[in-house]
């Protein structure tokens, strides 16, 4: 009689476990042939393509709604006012309640200490991931933040949550678009459809929302990407819409549409308002380097930001948040002038310190708030004039509004149609559209920037808008470069050169020194010349010794060194001065119009 060596139930419990682990292979293969299936319905249907944009807008408008939600609650706990009310529109604050204002400096100081340690690096955004990284966005950049913006407004820094709200919806995007293998240009589109659609529901505002998309997070426009984007913004307005959001409403009432002569005076406000957003930009970057100059430890400095809000909430609430509540308070009480130019200075100062001492946020909110302000404060100085033309307080409010704001954020039509879905009004729309035209014409042509492109130049990138410009950082030096380049020693005769590279063999030689670093280029041609001796040395026709190029050089600034050094090669040095390879300007042109081609493709081509 033989025994079972295993103990009872051993068998069964083998077999269950066998079966376990068997399932999961056995769907295996039917759920990546399904994946596959989606994936490549995806990249070949617009149709689907659209479906995708759709689900995206749908989780867009619910996270806009939350965020939305979280901040004004948190805002309502803290400074103790109903959830009817705007904490910027408060008439007065309790003088003990500013001290949210350094107690959140110092909580956020705390959470961006933790994300550094978390990350390791700088946070991307949005804009940036679309610009340079082909729409790639990280889910943890995106989750911290939305946190450090949320946290930034709740305790009531003078900074907006669109940038939590742009960021949310295209990191869903960018997520989904990364699962589904997108193709760049697809993914790029996507992630711009998402961030525009969060900030159409946050105003309840889809043509706003799409052209904010189109202008500020793609950087272009093609017939493509109008029905995708189009669609996540209707579907987020609509879904904010059925869970009950009440979005930032900007309902004022237009009493007349503008007059030739009106277009004129709204023209010249689009100056004013370039002026203001110039300056306002310029602040920032230097309210930045002073805070660097004063050399305070990082984690004390929306501490201090936070002491100095507190001091000028005590002057004017109106400094608080994002200023939305504030706008519509001020033109119902009809404020006096100095009044207004008080409150422009305060919200100003406000603005760029918080964002000048690390509190998390943007300007879209604060500019339409100062706009309104300085359109108010123009319409008085018209009144106070002997021009016999008049404007309405209304629409001067409304005009200055979107002018600033694309000066400040470069996006004229969003603006102009943000203010048509809130007026219904097509006369003081287009007073709109001349007026930030105007406005971002001037910035462009006298800056050069919007404030998210100004501060990735600040940084050091070569950005001048969002268009994608990712792709040719991988052209670089490196890439372009060939390796088979012949050499010789700078201290070779012309007769050794000769016998070395006959006529026709190349057209150049790399010239090395004694420690095989690089000493220049020689033709070939040039060296063959009758005028030169066999006895001379190769290094004393040598040019272009500080023609050298980094492996990393992108392509865009490769192109500037050939132009610089007047040549047709340069080498590609490593850190020691050793030769890597040589790059031809005909090889890299070439390259540069073939991706370039490629693009063109991708962006204007059939699915």
């Amino acid at each position: 009689m033989t025994t079972d060596p295993c103990p009872a139930g051993a068998h069964e419990l083998g077999a269950n476990a066998a079966r376990r682990s068997t399932r999961p292979f056995a769907w295996r293969g039917p759920r990546r042939r399904s994946l596959a299936w989606l994936r490549a319905r995806l990249r070949t249907s617009e149709s689907w393509f659209i479906g995708l944009a759709v689900l995206v807008g749908a989780a867009a408008g619910l996270l806009a709604v939350l965020q939305a939600a979280i901040a004004h609650a948190l805002q309502s706990r803290l400074y103790g006012f109903s959830l009817d009310e705007r904490l910027s529109a408060l008439p007065e604050i309790q003088p003990w309640t500013v001290l949210w204002l350094p107690a959140g400096g110092g909580l956020l100081a705390v959470i961006v200490w933790l994300t550094h340690r978390w990350r390791g690096r700088r946070l991307v955004d949005v804009v940036e991931a679309n610009t340079l990284h082909g729409g790639v966005l990280s889910l943890r950049d995106s989750l911290a933040i939305c946190g450090q913006t949320l946290v930034s407004n709740g305790f009531g820094g003078s900074v907006g949550l669109e940038a939590a709200y742009a960021q949310a919806g295209g990191a869903v995007a960018s997520q989904v678009g990364q699962r589904a293998r997108l193709r760049r240009n697809d993914l790029r589109t996507l992630v711009g459809a998402g961030a525009g659609a969060a900030i159409g529901a946050a105003f309840g505002a889809p043509l706003a929302g799409a052209f904010y998309a189109f202008e500020v997070v793609i950087g272009s426009y093609a017939p493509s990407m109008i029905a995708p984007v189009a669609a996540a913004c209707l579907t987020s307005v609509l879904v904010a819409r059925m869970v009950g959001s009440a979005p930032y409403s900007l309902e004022i009432a237009v009493t007349t549409s503008p007059d030739a002569a009106g277009y004129l005076l709204y023209a010249a406000l689009g100056v004013v308002c370039a002026a203001a957003g110039i300056g306002l930009m310029r602040l920032v970057a230097l309210a930045e380097g002073a805070v660097r100059r004063l050399r305070l430890r990082t984690p004390l400095r929306p501490v201090v930001g936070g002491v100095i809000l507190a001091g000028l909430a005590l002057i004017s609430p109106q400094v608080l948040s994002s200023g939305h509540g504030a706008l519509h308070a001020d033109l119902v009480e009809h404020i006096g002038l100095q009044t207004l130019i008080v409150v422009v200075a305060l919200k100003a100062l406000a603005s760029v310190t918080a964002i000048g001492t690390g509190f998390r946020g943007g300007l879209f909110f604060a500019s339409l708030f100062l706009g309104s302000l300085i359109g108010q404060v123009y319409w008085n100085l018209i009144e106070l004039s002997a021009l016999a033309i008049q404007v309405p307080r209304e629409n001067a409010a409304l005009v200055g509004m979107g002018a600033l704001a694309s000066a400040v954020v470069g996006c004229p039509l969003a603006m102009s149609f943000l203010v048509l879905e809130a007026t219904q009004s097509l006369g003081v729309a287009a007073a709109t559209l001349a007026a930030s035209l105007v406005a971002s014409t001037i910035v462009r042509e006298r800056f050069g920037y919007s404030l998210s492109t100004w501060r990735m130049h600040l940084r050091g990138e070569s950005v001048r808008s969002a268009r994608d410009i990712g792709w040719m950082r991988a052209l670089t030096a490196g890439r372009l470069m060939r390796t088979d380049r012949p050499t010789i020693a700078a201290t070779a005769s012309a007769a050794e050169f000769r016998r070395r590279f006959p006529l026709g063999s190349t057209r150049f030689a790399v010239l090395l020194d004694e420690a095989q670093r690089y000493a220049g280029i020689v033709a070939v041609a040039a060296v063959h010349s009758d005028d030169v001796s066999p006895h001379a040395l190769v290094g004393d026709l040598a040019h272009g010794r500080h023609a050298t190029v980094s492996p990393d050089m992108a392509i865009d600034r490769l192109m500037a060194a050939f132009a610089r050094h007047e040549t047709d090669e340069l080498v590609v040095n490593d850190p020691d001065g050793g030769v890597l390879g040589v790059v031809s300007e005909v090889y890299a042109v070439r390259r540069y119009a073939s991706e370039l081609d490629k693009q063109q493709q991708d962006l204007f081509g059939e699915r």
